[in-house]
């Protein structure tokens, strides 16, 4: 047997073998950018299923770019990027070596959220709880996600709680009608948001007489100081409950809210900034509270909030929601 021997790899080649690499890299970097990004067949449908059947929040980190352009590498050369020293390993090229307040404008948030359909979308005969959202296009912050076509607002949001609400036995449903097409479809601005959501709302509590909860989710607008906790390591999208004073149904709504945030501060301190009681000139002071007395306006979290977070509050949310209701039924 011939036993062959690589020469020495000198600085000179080692400097075009990083050139390539590099090139290699940036290739594959626009390559994938460019096929996500123009690929937004279903995909924040696609990711709410991911999230949902993984569980942990921790997998969101594998829709990443960087980690699909490391695992590219690593398969075709044998390289990986997080740690550079397999640069020198042996790879494809033989040598050898020694050694990443809802007041926005309605057409700025077309341009950067959507409406996305309910992915898991099941009939459910007797629901207790109606989720919605009179502005369904207030967004979270989509940092590394955007290439995929992933836009993560409330309506997201709505679909996971149903979800996690539905698992703890509490039978939910949400409203899935694109508010922002009704609203163009009759003429109207973005003002009259909850005029459209009321409409829905009325629709499905004749609809359904099983009803007796209802969940306006909503996000804030101020900076994410404010609206992130951190419990246990980890980090939430604060919530904040919002009552209108002018309606005769505010007591028991403001009730409500009370009692929520009463549990909310002994299983989750810190997670809710408390309760915001709106009324007066420039304010609506209704937001369809006065259809029920069980209608709650939950802003969750802030448009700096990433989906990781809005998920672990979802989860918190989730859980309240589920011993309150359990408890009082």
């Amino acid at each position: 047997m011939v036993h062959m021997k690589l020469k020495k790899i000198t600085k000179k080649q080692k400097n075009k073998i990083f050139i390539i690499i590099l090139i290699i890299y940036i290739t594959f970097g626009y390559t994938f950018y460019y096929s996500f990004y123009n690929n937004k067949t279903i995909m924040n449908e696609r990711f709410i299923k991911y999230i949902l059947n993984e569980g942990l929040t921790s997998n969101i980190d594998n829709y990443r770019l960087p980690r699909i352009i490391n695992i590219s590498l690593k398969y075709l050369l044998n390289i990986d990027i997080k740690h550079p020293e397999t640069l020198l390993n042996e790879n494809i090229f033989g040598y050898v070596s020694e050694e990443e307040e809802s007041n926005e404008d309605l057409e700025k948030l077309k341009q950067i959220s959507s409406y996305i359909s309910d992915p898991n979308k099941v009939d459910i005969a007797n629901p207790i709880v109606y989720i919605y959202n009179s502005h369904q296009l207030e967004n979270y912050n989509n940092d590394n996600l955007s290439i995929y076509g992933i836009t993560p607002n409330v309506l997201m949001a709505s679909y996971l709680l149903k979800e996690k609400l539905n698992n703890l036995g509490i039978s939910s449903i949400v409203e899935d009608t694109n508010i922002t097409e009704f609203l163009t479809l009759n003429h109207w601005d973005y003002s009259s948001s909850y005029k459209a959501s009321r409409i829905f709302m009325l629709d499905k509590k004749s609809t359904y007489s099983s009803l007796k909860y209802y969940i306006d989710i909503h996000r804030d607008s101020v900076s994410k100081n404010i609206t992130t906790a951190n419990i246990n390591n980890k980090n939430y999208a604060k919530i904040l409950f919002v009552v209108g004073l002018e309606h005769n149904n505010y007591q028991k709504n403001l009730d409500l809210a009370n009692k929520l945030n009463e549990l909310f501060n002994k299983y989750y301190p810190s997670l809710s900034r408390g309760i915001y009681k709106k009324q007066g000139p420039g304010v609506n002071g209704i937001y369809n509270q006065d259809i029920s007395d069980k209608v709650m306006l939950i802003e969750l979290g802030g448009v700096d909030n990433n989906i990781e977070e809005v998920l672990n509050t979802i989860n918190a949310i989730s859980e309240v929601l589920s011993i309150y209701i359990k408890e009082n039924e």
